[in-house]
């Protein structure tokens, strides 16, 4: 059975993560400073990280017991129980996810520093592999997550999804307190270590005299690295859900029968093992930007995957080159993603160099013009991912009609919408790549903090440096991405959950359904609104405890004193764990309120304005953040007075509100535009009781 191909590839890449893992515990850690400050990240980050596993684990045990209690469909006895315990799995998988990646993050980063020490080619093998064992681990988990209930729960037409249904709602669940606990944690150590560390007692980045520094280095781990993991994991748990629930439409089955459910299975597992091969050719040739080392691996990953989009679809698909070519879709739409991205956040480039310019007459200038690259960057990504879509669509149906897609009963939609479901396939095929990319910023950023907290020679801090600022370019790349990811899959999810709730579509003139679209736009702004103003409100706490240090013992300044890193871990720490808790709830209750009072059609305007809105203002966030950051790299690296100048502290604070946008508030829309599909797919039965429908 071809399932088994999939068990198999998922095991390689296990097997093969804990070999990589194994060779990176047995690499030199350095000096003993180095040692006590990498252990001091460690047991900040593995402190932090079960104190929110222990408050999401309350949380999931709650909701999965009112999934078991109160979902009931006719057609399905065991819908409550199924959905819940697709839902535990769900959770626990994204957790699971989570942990791995830090794990091995947190150990990655004193490694990659001491090798540093000795040439750029070891210090980037190093830190890019503890990326990869991230990305397999992820990727892997989800696939074995997914095939186990396949084989627990056999899908036909006319079956019962909810055990996958339930696992996606769990993953998206999960995600959503990790990514946002995560986010708000990591922002605001870095918001108060920036301003009252380099503008007000002028000091470098990462100095040892600064009392936030190692609550910063904590929050690479537990935000860039375990929440986007779960993150990542999440969307391509989701992707597969909607593309095999669409696979059950009639027109489809009748299509390819079982072989259209197993396709994405497949085509994940062909992602992993292009990975694999990809992987080999990531290492620094002389004089080489590591950045091009790093896409060299990316794009042999890419062919790879087209090749066996090409195999599968000659297997699988009756040799229909319409869906191939709809894979290549989605894989060129990842590239164009991934360089307008770059575009519009490196320092190589106009826009970002727009703000630096603008910066030397003050913060203000900078930052408006910072918020106006923000929104120019939304109108050739929507372009691409809007053009992405209808060709998709158009292969699938080979070209018959988009004027069918208003009615999903109809055979020539049901068709199309499975092509954008394999065009999403494409671009999410290189994810195990993308984010060995993604835990290689975090893991160089800890190993230049280390080296300048250790006082190391300046020859390796300078290829750290060089390092870090290529993880910062993947880290933006990776952001956009997600936000491309996000708005495929919550497409597909959409289509899937107009399938459950069968509706024909969804009609926004309609005073209900407009209602709940509205909702559904108030609650990106909510959510937004609340993830941001904690990480200000815990800044704010953390900077009056960062000068008071500095006053009650001025031999910190001095370096003849050390801080108390510890206070400032656990202001961030309660605070993280405190605020993380009401957004998500927003997100979870709000669809949920909606489709019980409004019904099904009113959930599904929710889903469609929510999913626009969030998509829009996730890549206003991600990209604003992204660009006025690289402006002040800009200006350290140094351009217009470098350094201690006036224009270097406005980019500052200019980054500081950047901060909380890309890495807090802008990735949680990611997780928060899946949610609101997967949880309204998983409730679907109980929307057709609304009460005032």
């Amino acid at each position: 059975m071809l399932i088994e191909y999939v068990f198999a590839a998922s095991a390689l890449s296990l097997v093969v993560a804990g070999y990589v893992a194994t060779w990176i515990l047995k690499q030199d850690t350095g000096t003993e400073r180095m040692r006590e400050i990498s252990n001091a990240i460690k047991v900040g980050a593995e402190a932090y990280l079960m104190r929110q596993y222990r408050t999401i684990s309350v949380i999931a045990l709650i909701t999965a017991a009112l999934l078991a209690i109160g979902i009931r469909d006719p057609s399905s006895q065991w819908a409550g129980a199924y959905t819940a315990a697709g839902f535990i799995l769900g959770a626990l998988s994204s957790n699971l996810a989570g942990y791995i990646a830090m794990y091995i993050s947190v150990r990655s980063n004193v490694r990659a520093a001491r090798g540093a020490m000795t040439s750029l080619d070891r210090a980037l093998k190093i830190a890019f592999r503890g990326g990869i064992v991230f990305g397999l681990a992820v990727v892997s988990l989800s696939l074995f997550g997914l095939a186990t209930l396949f084989l627990a729960s056999p899908l036909s037409v006319g079956s019962d999804p909810r055990l996958i249904v339930g696992f996606g709602f769990g993953a998206s669940f999960a995600a959503l307190f990790a990514q946002l606990g995560g986010g708000i944690y990591t922002k605001a150590a870095d918001m108060s270590a920036d301003l009252v560390g380099k503008v007000e007692a002028g000091i470098p980045e990462d100095d040892p005299r600064n009392p936030a520094v190692i609550a910063d280095l904590v929050g690479d781990n537990v935000g860039d690295i375990a929440g986007r993991g779960a993150d990542l994991f999440e969307s391509i748990s989701s992707e597969n859900i909607g593309a095999m629930i669409l696979a059950l439409t009639p027109a489809v089955w009748g299509l390819f029968g079982i072989n259209g459910v197993i396709f994405p299975l497949m085509a994940r597992a062909f992602g992993l093992i292009g990975t694999l091969i990809g992987s080999i050719f990531v290492y620094s040739r002389k004089n080489e930007d590591p950045f091009s080392s790093l896409t060299r691996g990316l794009i042999i990953t890419g062919v790879i995957c087209a090749a066996g989009f090409f195999v599968l679809t000659e297997v699988l698909l009756n040799g229909d080159l319409n869906f191939f070519l709809a894979a290549l879709v989605g894989i060129i739409g990842a590239v164009l993603v991934a360089w307008i991205t770059d575009y519009y956040t490196s320092y190589r480039k106009r826009p970002t160099l727009h703000i630096a310019n603008a910066s030397e007459s003050g913060p203000a200038p900078g930052i408006a013009t910072g918020l106006a690259v923000g929104m120019e960057s939304s109108g050739l990504f929507i372009i691409v991912i809007g053009v992405a879509i209808l060709i998709a669509f158009g292969l699938g149906n080979g070209f018959q009609s988009l004027g069918a897609g208003l009615d999903i009963g109809n055979p020539t939609f049901q068709k199309g919408i499975y092509g954008t479901a394999v065009a999403t396939m494409g671009m999410l095929s290189v994810t195990p790549m993308i984010l060995a990319m993604d835990g290689f910023g975090p893991i160089t950023d800890n190993a230049g903090g280390i080296l300048q907290m250790s006082g190391v020679s300046e020859e390796a801090r300078t290829i750290s440096d060089r390092l870090d600022s290529v993880g910062n370019t993947t880290k933006a790349l990776t952001k956009g991405y997600g936000v491309a990811s996000a708005a495929l899959s919550a497409f597909l999810l959409f289509s899937a959950f107009l399938e459950v709730a069968n509706l024909r579509g969804v009609d926004l003139a309609r005073p209900e359904v407009f209602t709940g679209a509205l909702i559904g736009a108030m609650l990106v702004f909510l959510f937004s609104s609340l993830a941001i103003r904690a990480v200000g409100s815990t800044a704010a706490v953390m900077i009056l405890d960062i000068r008071k240090q500095f006053k009650e013992s001025p031999g910190i300044i001095e370096g003849k004193s050390k801080p108390d890193y510890s206070r400032c871990v656990d202001i961030s720490t309660k605070a993280a764990l405190r605020n993380m808790i009401a957004p998500s709830l927003l997100v979870v209750l709000g669809p949920v309120a909606i489709g019980l009072l409004l019904g099904s059609e009113a959930v599904g305007g929710l889903l469609m304005v929510g999913t626009m809105v969030g998509v829009l203002m996730a890549l206003f966030m991600n990209n604003v953040g992204a660009a006025l950051d690289n402006a002040k790299k800009y200006i350290e690296a140094g351009h217009l007075g470098g350094k201690g100048s006036q224009v270097h502290a406005a980019t500052v604070i200019g980054d500081t509100l950047g901060d909380p946008l890309k890495d807090t508030a802008g990735p949680s829309l990611h997780v928060v535009v899946k949610l609101l599909n997967t949880i309204t797919l998983a409730l679907a039965p109980l929307f057709l009781l609304a009460l005032l429908k």
